[in-house]
């Protein structure tokens, strides 16, 4: 099993979340967060004053995904969330050791 970190535009969320409905994804955790790589932040002009945001408002969107569905999975991610612009956003992949679903103690690719 693989865990499928995304951190994408606020405004792809829709365009992600419905790409993976339609590949049969489940479920998926989204997190507001903020940060920058090439973007470096940009200057805002609030009320007469300008100032400069240096953390860029982002989602983070969390799969679980067995192996063999990982490229695919990656594929709906990146071409959902791609505007050609910078600050699209990155995908993260890593290893899942195990899952266990709470209510009824599966476990694995099952408990996904």
């Amino acid at each position: 099993m693989k865990m499928v970190v995304a951190v994408i535009k606020h405004f792809k969320l829709d365009d992600v979340k419905d790409g993976l409905s339609q590949a049969g994804i489940q479920g998926m955790t989204v997190t507001e967060v903020k940060g920058f790589g090439r973007q470096k932040g940009h200057i805002e002009i609030y009320r007469g004053s300008s100032y400069e945001i240096r953390f860029i408002p982002k989602l983070k969107v969390e799969v679980a995904v067995p192996d063999e569905r990982l490229e695919e999975i990656v594929q709906i991610i990146q071409k959902s969330a791609h505007t050609g612009e910078i600050g699209d956003g990155k995908i993260f992949i890593y290893d899942l050791k195990d899952a266990v679903r709470i209510r009824t103690g599966e476990r694995g690719e099952d408990a996904l």
